[in-house]
């Protein structure tokens, strides 16, 4: 913006103290002198009133802003992003390290742009030209770490405002989730177990069962110790990774034979595991081909446990206890939403004299 914009004759015309209009577009714009260093962004609106506001906005966030750190660049904001991050899982890392590494090398205008520089239509053709028309979930990664990077940038107070405030996730498809019925679950731990020559058969069909009757993800089960199981209160405390949380499950009556089995004659000491391996991914992908069912996943045995529960008119809020779930049942009644009409129906039976 030339210094005197209406003498120049040039597209801005200064319309109020520290206000500029941009003739070709009608978008505002603020310039504004502190501790003599000359300031300007866009206000991003063409409603003058509107305008007005943000300048005042913009104005008092400039009270709390690193002038110092004014011509930071891109490229040296993302790796400051990065150094943050290193103490998350290394596929969490790894996932970040990819879109970091896309916006170094591939970024409108180069990673060499200065960051107070950097505008939400940059983002926007960013994230079109890296994406495009692949998956809504990687859309959504995508946008997830390049705001988190100006996040960083608002909270060391290095820019006023952040352009990727704008730029939001899109809503992703609702996916078609197999469930096994729990004949189908019965039928596969069969079929895993009568595996004769596996040497794994026995350890997989205990850890597919392990799933299915205790309604455990894959993490909960593998990280299940027998000091985790007491006996005498006919309870077991795990830990979901989701949600980085504890919590109790009952010692259920379809669980227990399973649980007996497996502690057999011995006296198995509090830190041995209860199943002795990580996953059955591969021989759960078996046992579904060997009797033509649908490829079920191992999360699709916890989904059974879940729909086979509501079936049975257990309680939702105690369904989602079990579950590890703080949010009374919500999320099973959101997701779930084909079953619980039967429960609901189930419910209102009991409203007689």
């Amino acid at each position: 913006m030339p210094k005197d914009q209406k003498k120049s004759g040039g597209p801005f015309d200064k319309v109020g103290e520290c206000l500029y209009r941009y003739r070709p577009s009608g978008t505002y714009y603020a310039r504004v002198k502190q501790r003599g260093k000359d300031i300007r962004q866009s206000l991003e609106t063409c409603d003058r009133e509107l305008a007005k506001r943000k300048l005042r906005d913009f104005k008092r966030d400039l009270g709390l802003l690193d002038l110092a750190a004014g011509d930071l660049t891109l490229a040296e904001l993302c790796e400051r992003y990065f150094k943050t991050v290193l103490h998350q899982k290394p596929s969490t890392v790894q996932g970040k390290r990819m879109v970091i590494d896309r916006m170094l090398a591939h970024w409108p205008g180069g990673s060499s742009r200065r960051l107070k520089d950097v505008r939400t239509s940059e983002i926007r053709e960013f994230l079109s030209a890296s994406v495009g028309e692949n998956s809504k979930s990687l859309y959504n990664h995508y946008v997830f770490v390049v705001r988190a990077v100006f996040d960083v940038a608002l909270q060391d107070r290095l820019i006023a405002t952040s352009p990727a405030a704008d730029i939001k996730a899109v809503k992703r498809d609702k996916p078609i989730r197999r469930t096994p019925s729990f004949k189908d679950f019965q039928d596969i731990v069969q079929d895993i177990r009568g595996q004769a020559f596996n040497a794994d058969c026995r350890d997989s069909s205990d850890f597919v069962e392990l799933l299915g009757l205790a309604g455990l993800g894959q993490a909960e089960a593998s990280a299940l110790r027998w000091g985790d199981v007491d006996w005498e209160r006919g309870e077991i405390t795990t830990f979901r990774h989701k949600t980085s949380k504890g919590f109790v499950i009952p010692i259920y009556p379809q669980l227990r034979p399973l649980l007996e089995r497996l502690r057999g004659d011995r006296n198995p000491t509090p830190d041995e595991r209860v199943v002795q391996i990580d996953d059955a991914k591969k021989a759960l992908a078996g046992a579904c081909r060997r009797l033509n069912l649908p490829a079920y996943s191992q999360r699709a045995l916890r989904r059974m446990f879940i729909t086979r529960a509501l079936e049975k008119g257990i309680d939702v809020k105690v369904i989602a206890q079990w579950q590890g779930h703080t949010d009374g049942g919500k999320l099973i009644l959101d997701t779930y939403s084909h079953v619980s009409p039967q429960h609901v129906k189930r419910m209102a039976q009991l409203m007689t004299e």
